[in-house]
């Protein structure tokens, strides 16, 4: 059965821009009692306002995912409403350069945003799934999850984590029929989020092609909490990729490494930072990062991607002959 969002409680976390912000947009459509989470309160309240304009109830809990009883008080204030129906698990952070030359405390910081982050997020609203018996929580990974991001190694190792931790949580709960654990998978996204990360390479950082809307996304995770499924992707190039290393791992990321390298000594020198690592983006946010490509170059690359991929999947078969 679907279920009808009207009235429902939802809690978004990451609310504040990009995915998050977008998905906000998408549930005050539907007419969903929104709470809304991240560190930039101002951001927040932009968003929660606009979502008013849309006819729907919001509020904001401002709260970094990494604080446990911060948390918990997001889950309580929501819980306050009448109970919560969806809590989507979406805030991510990165750090882009050469694992050496990435300070280890930005390794952490990101390891310990996205993946004890939400597993912060789950810890605090399970026990009210529990005790309502129903519930879905959403997991935002994204391809990552799938494929080994060179010059984000952490990023690559809290995106496996949090597919694994995703698996296992779903499996423990898998004798509670009307609890649901979903994950969304997108493909590369025109978020600020490049602009807002870390970035220790000297150079601008850009997203390859094709790149996303994330609203598109956003539409996805509503269809998610309307219609809970274990996995969901977006965008032809996650699939791909997906099957490109299922079928050579070592050879796939090799082949993105060669690529980001080829990128860096062409892009444009920048200035090093810790971006919002540590601390929230001081901007306004918005959905868009202005890496959008024209449709028919994001048809031409997908076509391209996808004959890459079948010539590393060729390849690594003949090799196993």
């Amino acid at each position: 059965m679907t279920l009808d969002l009207t009235g429902r409680v939802v809690v978004i976390t990451g609310a504040s821009s990009g995915v998050g912000e977008a998905t906000a947009y998408a549930f005050a459509r539907r007419k969903a009692r929104l709470v809304l989470s991240a560190r930039n309160r101002d951001a927040l309240e932009h968003v929660a306002a606009a979502c008013r304009d849309l006819g729907a109830e919001a509020h904001v809990a401002s709260a970094d995912v990494t604080d446990i009883d911060a948390v918990r008080h997001v889950a309580s204030q929501a819980f306050a409403l009448g109970g919560i129906d969806v809590w989507v698990s979406n805030v991510g952070v990165g750090a882009v350069g050469s694992f050496t030359e990435t300070p280890m405390s930005a390794h952490e910081q990101v390891v310990r945003t996205n993946l004890i982050g939400h597993m912060n997020d789950a810890h605090a609203v399970l026990p009210i799934f529990l005790r309502q018996k129903r519930g879905t929580f959403i997991n935002m990974i994204s391809l990552g999850g799938f494929a080994a991001a060179p010059f984000a190694a952490a990023y690559s190792a809290s995106k496996f984590g949090l597919k694994g931790f995703t698996e296992a949580l779903r499996a423990e709960l898998s004798d509670q029929p009307h609890i649901h654990i979903c994950d969304i998978y997108p493909a590369f996204l025109d978020t600020p989020g490049l602009r807002h990360g870390a970035n220790f390479t000297g150079r601008k950082v850009s997203a390859p092609p094709p790149v996303y809307d994330a609203r598109r996304v956003a539409e996805a995770i509503v269809a998610t909490a309307e219609r809970p499924r274990d996995t969901v992707t977006v965008g032809a190039v996650t699939n791909l990729l997906r099957l490109s290393h299922l079928a050579a791992p070592n050879l796939t990321a090799s082949l993105m490494a060669m690529v980001m390298r080829s990128y860096f000594r062409r892009a444009d020198p920048v200035a090093i930072s810790n971006g919002n690592l540590f601390a929230p983006s001081t901007d306004p946010g918005g959905i868009d990062g202005g890496l959008r490509s024209p449709p028919q170059r994001t048809a031409a690359v997908t076509f391209l991607a996808a004959l890459a991929a079948g010539a590393t999947v060729a390849y690594a078969m003949a090799r196993r002959r």
